[in-house]
């Protein structure tokens, strides 16, 4: 493909995360002192709206737990918030737990704040979260950082997704045995398949969403994965999956270069939402035994990021070894011989 074709993702950075204070920020007083604060004016509207985008939302506020979880809940706003830090560590930590437990890089965390004081020891311990005045919220919703390219089927329902995950994730704390017993009894299905037209919009998202997870951190526009769809000599396959607890939504996205006899794998990715789950190398495996069925090698590009050495174990552990490597480029070959079979606790569904 023509280098000039190709963004990094920083170059298109968006908003995965708003992070909003409380006092003074999202309502007017100050809680502890007066339980009849009121909400800012258009805020509803607002959080609503980045809701709808995509965009999460949490709270780092320094205040009693019970009493502003309660204030939420009788505004009709506490289901918009995930993992909530509402305590009297600093606002520094509370950021720090939030991307930690939403799995998410920190320069797609924007904080909403009305003391500059805490607006400032963030900006200083973490340059890379997007720090807003409290002031200046109604400018947030026009801000370019706000606003996706698309809105997706997925995007329209991520906080129910991710909703879905922590009761997931609070289930497998409470299981007791091997990590595969309780992959069994998820009772997932993943459908690997041929991109068509209306994926576009998603597969664009998740090149432009998925950092830790992405083999190259390439991201595509919806013309150049249409082209690639239509294309003779490329394979563009998306991956859903499905379990028990309801959708995962379309999670994993391959591209390859097809010659005549060689596959090169140009881009792999999934969301980091499954990144417990094994998907990589059942992908990565599907993929193995389509080129074996083809008598055609198999390689791989991955040029290494700051977030992305999963994905470099990913392929080491699929037995892809290094037959070039320049700066932060490596080129891998598989030896497409000895391919394991899937995973008993999951479904493999190929069209």
């Amino acid at each position: 493909m023509n280098k000039d074709t190709i963004r990094t993702q920083n170059d298109t950075q968006k908003i995965k995360c708003v992070v909003w204070d409380l006092d003074n920020t999202l309502w007017d007083g100050v809680l502890l002192e007066n339980d009849a604060v009121s909400l800012k004016k258009d805020v509803r509207e607002i959080i609503k709206t980045l809701d709808e985008r995509g965009i999460l939302q949490s709270v780092a506020s320094k205040n009693d737990y019970h009493s502003a979880t309660d204030k939420l809940k009788e505004f009709g706003l506490l289901d918009y918030f995930l993992y909530p830090q509402i305590h009297w560590n600093s606002k520094v930590h509370s950021i720090e737990q939030i991307q930690t437990s939403i799995n998410i890089g920190l320069d797609t965390i924007a904080f909403v704040d009305d003391q500059p004081f805490e607006r400032e020891e963030v900006k200083h311990s973490l340059s890379n979260v997007l720090c807003i005045d409290a002031a200046e919220m109604n400018r947030i919703l026009d801000m370019p950082e706000m606003n996706p390219r698309f809105i997706t089927d997925e995007s329209s329902i991520r906080r129910q997704l991710y909703l879905s995950d922590i009761k997931r994730q609070k289930i497998e704390e409470k299981f007791i045995g091997p990590q595969e017993d309780f992959l069994a009894t998820l009772d997932m299905k993943l459908t690997i398949a041929p991109a068509q037209e209306e994926d576009l919009k998603r597969a664009e998202e998740l090149t432009m969403r998925t950092h830790q997870l992405n083999t190259t951190g390439y991201t595509y526009s919806y013309d150049e994965l249409d082209s690639f769809r239509k294309s003779t000599d490329h394979i563009l396959l998306v991956a859903a999956l499905d379990d028990r607890y309801g959708a995962y939504g379309k999670i994993g996205l391959v591209l390859i270069h097809c010659l005549e006899d060689v596959w090169t794998l140009k881009l792999l990715l999934m969301s980091c939402r499954v990144m417990s789950r094994g998907i990589g190398s059942i992908m990565i495996n599907y993929i193995r035994k389509e080129a074996q069925k083809r008598g055609v090698r198999l390689q791989a590009e991955m040029i290494t990021t700051d977030r992305n050495r999963m994905m470099y174990m990913t392929y080491k552990f699929s037995g892809f070894k290094e037959v070039k490597q320049s700066d932060n480029f490596t080129l891998f070959e598989n030896d497409t011989a000895n391919i394991p079979d899937y995973p008993d606790y999951v479904k493999l569904k190929c069209t």
